[in-house]
């Protein structure tokens, strides 16, 4: 399963976690900067997190109006061991989504 996530939303939640203002410029930073935010945050520290194996991070421009007018887009792609259910894959995700949509 995958989700998108604004460069923007990665580098203020890391600067309100960890304090510092971070520049993502590929998706190895999303991933270094996905990884503080998922263990500082209590999100983490739940049961359904420990079946998580991996967050897979890409990265994609999205056009808005130009190709000069873009956004840095970063999917975010959740590996969890093989017997986890999908209810509990979705709870995961789903609580990820809402941490960044209240940054």
């Amino acid at each position: 399963m995958k989700v998108k996530v604004e460069s923007e939303k990665i580098i203020k939640a890391v600067e309100k976690l960890d304090g510092i203002e971070i520049v993502l410029e590929s998706a190895d930073d999303a991933k270094e900067a996905i990884n503080l935010i998922l263990r500082k945050t209590v999100l983490f520290k739940k049961d359904d997190y420990g079946k998580l194996k991996d967050v897979k991070v890409t990265s994609i421009q999205e056009y808005e109006t130009s190709a000069v007018n873009y956004k840095m887009i970063f999917l975010l792609e959740f590996v969890f061991e093989d017997d986890v259910y999908s209810d509990t894959k979705v709870a995961v995700i789903k609580e990820v989504q809402e941490f960044f949509g209240k940054i």
